[in-house]
């Protein structure tokens, strides 16, 4: 009986050689002076990072009624498009969502 081909089957099979002294699944080993160069690099980009102006937190109101909104089938399906284009959907199919929503949906466009 045949064993069923696999997709790794169409590529060529390559071994990594191991040095003397090298534990295998090892590639190299790297010098500590390396480690040291590279943990300030990376702690150099994270302070170099600007932060976004911080944002205060949402309404608890607000963000109820956007959840019921979006969780609500009888303003049609929800996927693939944002909450304003939902609105305007439903509306368009004289569906009559709230007009808070969209109000709200208007007021904050740049917070998703």
């Amino acid at each position: 009986m045949e064993q069923p081909r696999r997709i790794t089957d169409s590529f060529p099979r390559r071994r990594r050689r191991r040095g003397p002294g090298r534990p295998p699944g090892r590639l190299k080993d790297r010098k500590d002076k390396d480690k040291d160069k590279d943990q300030d690099k990376a702690q150099l980009k994270v302070r170099e990072c600007p932060r976004g102006p911080s944002q205060p937190p949402p309404d608890p109101a607000l963000m109820e009624m956007l959840r019921r909104f979006d969780l609500s089938w009888e303003y049609g399906p929800c996927s693939g498009i944002t909450r304003l284009q939902r609105w305007e959907r439903a509306q368009e199919l004289g569906l009559s969502p709230p007009g808070p929503i969209r109000d709200a949906l208007l007021e904050h466009r740049d917070n998703p």
